[in-house]
């Protein structure tokens, strides 16, 4: 007969945090959310970590370069979707990197004989204003000129005009040479009142750019995640089929994380997707997995050697994996059960591997739950789909905007590699549904909006950053009639009369 659970799984709505004792010091402005994103041992630092505890999930819908480049700029990490080519995966990660660096490889260059028009017709293909004239028209030319909208007027010009005749020629440019480090390249742009500051070697060829607004957007986002080069840390998702060649060009493209994209991770499908990685990079490469809901799912992956693992099936709005093939496991249970067997694994082996809880988010206190309840940091779908930034389309409904948001494993989106069982290459059935999520504006005001609710949470639980949090944490169970006490209710709320009139 098969083993039975009897006692029943539980999901975020069921509990609450009881308030802890919270001292002068437990303020909103002294809350740290910082995290780490994969595994690392004990008395060391990670070689990951965020600036706070949220990745977007590995979808069509909501992870792509522009959705990276906005959550890097907040402080967490997008995985972008990997239900596409590796050449399509591999671009989306390169521009996502190559957006903001202190020293950027320009990609808007242009030839002396260029016309006019051809550089008009550049700037409207990549969105660029500024464009260094270099000799050959290639990255790494030697400079002879920039071109700005400054340096020409179109009503004045018929576009047949030669680039060469109207550029601002390198003998009237303020340069640096290579070897400078980013802090003096800055104190040139300021002292001179540049927008952009070339780089060239000793033979006048072009190395990079430094960006006047680069030290601006860094100004004003303080939490941005940026590697060592200055630029955006970027995930990306890979399949437990074309590894070897995806992972490859992934890193290439410059990907800073990994992660397996699948509905299931107790599986050696993952275990050898994991042993390929290790095998030809050693631990270089940080490679998360996923995912499982229970503690023997967490130690087979930690033992494959994943660098964090993922938590949860059935849980998202528009996944049907549970009403499909009835597997799954409500998402507090899962995660209680898989963090009590990482602090077990911690204990035994002295090396602490992240717990990425992935679903059953509604509400934007269920992200503090997860993390009390032991989540190192959380994964959205949904949550994301909804902003500018995402994506997908906005669509006017009966007055209302929304955003398009469909499941990896719906019909339109056709990701079988994520549910990959070893059969046909084919998705037999579907486990996502295709909707609509109501929208919401721009990823930094809403996460903003969201962070400030964490930490006005942990400050009531007497906790400064997520360890204390997971540590000081009391959690209750609630019953379905303290649920419903919890909202607004024997009462009639004035926009509900409002919308009748």
């Amino acid at each position: 007969m098969s083993h039975i659970i009897n006692e029943p799984s539980h999901t975020f709505n069921e509990y609450l945090l009881i308030p802890g004792h919270s001292t002068c010091e437990c303020i909103p402005a002294n809350i740290s959310l910082k995290t780490p994103l994969v595994k690392f041992s004990r008395g060391e630092a990670p070689a990951l970590s965020m600036n706070i505890p949220m990745v977007s999930a590995i979808m069509q819908s909501v992870s792509d370069d522009k959705l990276a480049v906005a959550l890097a700029i907040e402080g967490g990490v997008s995985f972008i979707y990997g239900s596409q080519s590796v050449e399509a995966e591999s671009a989306m990660v390169r521009r996502a990197k190559d957006y903001k660096a202190g020293f950027v490889r320009s990609d808007s260059n242009i030839a002396p004989d260029a016309t006019l028009t051809q550089l008009l017709a550049a700037k409207e293909r990549t969105g660029h204003s500024t464009f260094a004239v270099t000799e050959d028209g290639s990255a790494q030319g030697r400079l002879l000129g920039l071109v700005t909208s400054r340096d020409y007027r179109l009503s004045r010009m018929d576009g047949s005009e030669k680039v060469r005749d109207f550029m601002t020629p390198f003998s009237s440019l303020v340069w640096a040479r290579e070897g400078v480090t980013l802090s003096e390249a800055n104190d040139i742009i300021w002292a001179n009142k540049l927008n952009a500051l070339p780089i060239i070697d000793d033979a006048g060829r072009l190395c990079s750019f430094v960006f006047r607004k680069d030290y601006d957007n860094h100004k004003r986002n303080p939490n941005e995640l940026l590697d060592e080069r200055k630029r955006y840390v970027v995930g990306a998702g890979i399949n437990t089929r074309d590894y070897s060649e995806r992972v490859p060009a992934l890193l290439d493209a410059g990907a800073d994380v990994l992660c397996i994209d699948s509905s299931e991770g107790f599986s050696d499908w993952q275990k050898l997707t994991l042993a390929w990685v290790r095998e030809h990079y050693g631990d270089s490469v940080k490679v998360g997995a996923g995912n499982v809901v229970d503690a023997r799912g967490f130690r087979f992956l930690a033992e494959c050697g994943a660098d964090f693992v993922k938590v949860g099936i059935g849980g998202g709005s528009i996944c049907i994996t549970r009403e499909t093939k009835g597997i799954g496991r409500g998402q507090a249970t899962a995660l209680i059960d898989v963090c009590a067997e990482r602090d077990r694994w911690f204990k035994e082996t002295g090396v602490y591997i992240p717990v990425c809880s992935d679903g059953g988010i509604v509400y934007d206190h269920h992200i503090t739950l997860a993390l009390a309840m032991g989540a190192d940091f959380v994964m959205l779908g949904r949550y994301f789909a909804r902003f500018d930034e995402s994506p997908t389309a906005k669509v006017n409904i009966g007055g209302t905007y929304y955003k398009e948001y469909w499941g990896e494993g719906s019909a339109r989106a056709r990701n079988w590699q994520r549910y990959d069982l070893g059969g046909e290459k084919a998705l037999s059935f579907v486990e996502g549904v295709d909707s609509y999520v109501p929208y919401a504006g721009s990823l930094h005001d809403n996460v903003a909006m969201t962070t400030s609710k964490i930490r006005s949470t942990m400050c009531n639980c007497g906790a400064l950053s997520i360890p204390e949090l997971q540590e000081k944490a009391v959690l209750t169970l609630v019953s379905s009639t303290s649920i419903v006490e919890g909202g607004a209710h024997d009462v009639i709320q004035k926009d509900a009369i409002a919308a009748v009139k």
